[in-house]
């Protein structure tokens, strides 16, 4: 809270009666600041290490929520997102993404899911699922592969059968389930939540 005092002989306030052994009125005007601004294209923070965790996707029938999901990546510092089929990005949609983040393109998801579990990855399944865990209480491990099915058939039984666990988020509501990329929005948030590597500071 800002204060300025105004009145006084010459400055607008009431003037003693004369005769009277009395001061000037001073009025005290108070201006009460903002608590919160808006910060317009605040920088990011930059994480002193990048994150491990990397977001495989089966072959989506829409090139908009892939676009979303490489914007949410890159804004979380997440580098790598693996696409399946003729997956292509759009360039308004997934923003700046479309160059921090590395699209690697194959034709499908098995193989490359095999291959990051021999390089030491746990591979999770966003899906809703038998024997799934509940996404509020998951521990995800750093070294993580978030597989992100279908937006309408989901995860198909290959890519079920090479996974290691799955997260499902709750529903409390309908319709069954959330878009593509608002489900991959929110688990990479929890992720990174529970994976917050400290940032060193903010970029110029």
């Amino acid at each position: 809270m800002a204060c300025a005092a105004a009145g006084g002989a010459g400055g607008g306030g009431e003037q003693p009666a004369i005769g009277q052994n009395a001061k000037p009125a001073v009025t005290i005007r108070c201006e009460t600041m903002p608590r919160f601004e808006h910060i317009r294209h605040k920088p990011p923070e930059i994480l002193p290490t990048p994150r491990e965790l990397i977001v495989a996707c089966a072959a989506m029938r829409s090139h908009i929520n892939l676009s979303h999901i490489v914007r949410t990546c890159g804004c979380f510092g997440i580098r790598r997102v693996i696409a399946c089929g003729a997956a292509r990005l759009h360039e308004r949609i997934a923003r700046d993404g479309a160059e921090s983040v590395v699209l690697d393109v194959h034709r499908s998801l098995p193989p490359v899911l095999d291959r990051l579990k021999a390089e030491g990855y746990q591979l999770v399944g966003l899906e809703q699922t038998t024997n799934s865990e509940r996404l509020f209480s998951f521990a995800f491990a750093a070294r993580t592969v978030l597989v992100i099915g279908n937006e309408r058939t989901g995860l198909e039984p290959d890519e079920l059968a090479r996974l290691d666990r799955v997260a499902e988020i709750p529903m409390a509501g309908m319709p069954h389930s959330l878009n593509a990329a608002t489900s991959t929005a929110i688990a990479v948030y929890e992720y990174c939540r529970q994976h917050p590597a400290a940032a060193a500071g903010h970029a110029p």
